[in-house]
């Protein structure tokens, strides 16, 4: 995305395109009141800010839509600027007839997340702020809008500007020494600087450690249901999503390659991932096919391991999941289903065969059990979602920025221990300095902007 002028009057829907009962078109810029205000029966001009107003909207002398519009002026406004938003019934002739008139006088369309982009420049919001609009905007399920909201509220950004300040303090020292090096006089005392490195290490160790919870929570906590063969992972995947999203067969081998899919349980978002059949093959394709189920199974947070309730036993159950374990690393939670209870001729002696192990019995074609199996997911789910309050990262750039602050600051106290001198010491600390910048947006790029803000929906 290209940063065009900033003094330009943009507009743009704000809504989703296609029918609706409403619209929203969105316009900001020093002449929005005056674009609007052109177009329709009533003078926005001398209107304060935080009005609505009932009123006609024409191109020409012909009477496009009845609206309701709000006048913002800035900077009171999400913007910073003059905003007019105009609510409109939401037939797409109606949104295009308005959107050209506006294009036709001092506006132009908006680029994604121009918006935001102003609020951003105009001193609204940082960039982390603003980046969570997106994750709100995206959000799926309560924990991750939960999340969402707490960086918008800025729990992030307190974080990371406590960090800067206390380097910063440091970094004034270091740097008053670099104006007296003849003297040799040393302002910063090193001992306290070492601690003080220590603290902001150990907060971005937090930081960082809290981003494997962050992105199950913001993508999916990543779920592989694993097996041998006709086991029944794809009927299970069905009944957990409720459709039949992927293909079932008696066949040994249908699955030969990864199907995943979303769904909510109890206000968190689970993402399951039904996979290849784990057996011994010569068929090339399915050995692929069984390659990705290892790598799936690597890279989740969960496996289901799915086994015949009926044909197999606890005990070779269990040893071929510690097989899987081998393989996979083992840092994956395991919960064994035994499955096609239904089959069952003597449910008591299937009971009895089972207990002491802690697989859950389960029919994936009846869909019995499966509460429990939920309830187990919440269970494990709960210990990854953060708490109220908590500041968790769920952004890859600010866990990159964040690492490579980690970097330098190891660099420093390495320095710190050889006795480096004070100007190769500032050298780092400024390191350090700038990637916490780039969090927050104190230090950007037009390349960084243009890469964030083109995520961002049209009209935001």
């Amino acid at each position: 995305m290209q940063i065009k002028d900033q003094s330009d009057t943009i507009c743009a829907l704000s809504t989703p395109s296609g029918t609706g009962a409403l619209s929203v078109i969105r316009i900001s810029g020093s002449r929005a009141i005056e674009a609007c205000g052109a177009q329709l029966d009533r003078d926005l001009s001398r209107l304060p800010g935080y009005s609505t107003v009932f009123a006609r909207y024409k191109v020409g002398e012909r009477l496009i839509d009845e609206v309701l519009v709000t006048v913002l002026r800035g900077p009171r406004s999400f913007t910073g600027e003059d905003t007019v938003e105009i609510s409109c019934h939401g037939s797409p002739y109606i949104q295009q007839q308005i959107l050209q008139s506006l294009i036709a006088g001092p506006c132009r369309m908006a680029e994604p997340g121009e918006f935001s982009m102003r609020a951003f420049a105009n001193g609204k919001m940082d960039l982390s702020r603003a980046e969570a609009i997106a994750d709100l905007i995206a959000s799926s399920s309560a924990a991750s809008h939960r999340m969402a909201m707490e960086q918008l509220r800025g729990g992030l950004s307190r974080k990371i500007n406590a960090l800067r300040q206390e380097l910063i303090d440091f970094a004034s020292l270091i740097e008053l020494e670099l104006d007296f090096s003849e003297e040799d006089v040393e302002f910063a005392d090193r001992a306290q600087l070492d601690s003080s490195l220590r603290h902001i290490q150990a907060v971005i160790g937090e930081l960082l450690a809290s981003f494997a919870s962050g992105t199950a929570v913001k993508n999916g906590l990543p779920v592989a249901i694993v097996g041998a063969p006709n086991m029944g992972k794809s009927t299970l995947l069905n009944a957990l999503l409720q459709e039949d999203r992927a293909l079932v067969s008696d066949i040994p081998g249908t699955t030969r390659d990864s199907i995943e899919d979303q769904v909510n349980i109890g206000g968190m978002s689970f993402r399951f991932i039904d996979t290849a059949g784990i057996r011994d093959t010569d068929d090339v394709v399915e050995g692929l096919g069984i390659a990705r189920t290892i790598d799936k199974a690597r890279s989740s947070a969960v496996i289901l391991y799915i086994t015949d309730a009926l044909e197999s036993h606890p005990r070779a159950a269990r040893e071929q999941l510690e097989e899987l374990e081998r393989k996979t690393g083992g840092r994956a939670q395991v919960i064994t289903l035994a499955n096609k209870v239904d089959m069952a001729p003597d449910m008591a002696a299937l009971e009895q065969k089972w207990q002491g192990s802690d697989a859950l019995l389960i029919s994936a074609a009846e869909g019995s059990g499966l509460d429990a199996l939920r309830e187990r997911l919440l269970g494990i789910a709960g210990e990854l979602v953060p708490a109220e309050g908590d500041t968790v990262v769920s952004n890859l750039r600010h866990f990159e920025a964040l690492k490579k602050s980690a970097e330098a600051l190891a660099q420093v106290r390495a320095g710190l221990e050889s006795g480096l001198t004070s100007d190769l010491l500032a050298l780092d600390i400024r390191q350090s300095l700038h990637h916490l910048g780039e969090i927050t947006g104190e230090i950007t790029t037009e390349d960084l902007l243009g890469n964030i803000f083109s995520r961002f929906c049209i009209g935001k």
